[in-house]
């Protein structure tokens, strides 16, 4: 219960003023009384952080640049914010045929990609929390909270944002 109302604090400070009811008071507002989407957005917002020239393939809150594409490293932060839901949307699409996980496993593809989740003929195989969800199992939240590497070792601040996905997320 003291990780949700930490992490309720830090998310609201970040939405503050963007989403929340203008007649509401700070104490008053959560990021629960969001739609799933924008608790999505804000999630990714707060652990992407804005992306500039340092950090090229990556624009505004982690778009990786696709070939022919030409985003500026300097977007602003409305542009950054487009992009953002752009890319959530069509995460969200390619992963509709899973109902009520669909936003979770979009949010999650936003950070690895979606083929590390759907596999692929090549590289990947398809990820043991996929399989869970497409035989009905509820019970893989151990499973999401592995896509928490980088580099080959396991990062807490990864496993915090995969904590924070699953509890603004995840709906049994």
């Amino acid at each position: 219960m003291i990780f949700r109302t930490v992490l309720t604090t830090l998310f609201l400070t970040l939405c503050l003023g963007m989403d929340a009811q203008a007649n509401e008071s700070p104490k008053q507002a959560s990021i629960f009384a969001l739609q799933p989407f924008e608790r999505a957005v804000c999630c990714i917002k707060y652990y992407e952080g804005i992306h500039r020239k340092k950090d090229y393939p990556y624009v505004g809150y982690g778009h990786k640049l696709r070939p022919g594409e030409h985003y500026s490293s300097n977007m602003s932060l409305r542009e950054a914010d487009a992009l953002l839901r752009k890319d959530l949307k069509e995460l969200c699409t390619m992963f509709q045929r899973y109902g009520k996980d669909s936003l979770l496993l979009a949010a999650l593809a936003y950070n690895i990609g979606p083929y590390r989740i759907l596999g692929s003929k090549t590289r990947y195989p398809k990820s043991i929390l996929l399989k869970k969800i497409e035989a009905g199992n509820r019970n893989f939240k151990d499973d999401y909270v592995q896509f928490c590497h980088w580099k080959g070792k396991s990062r807490p601040s990864i496993v915090r944002r995969r904590y924070a996905e699953l509890l603004l997320l995840y709906s049994e």
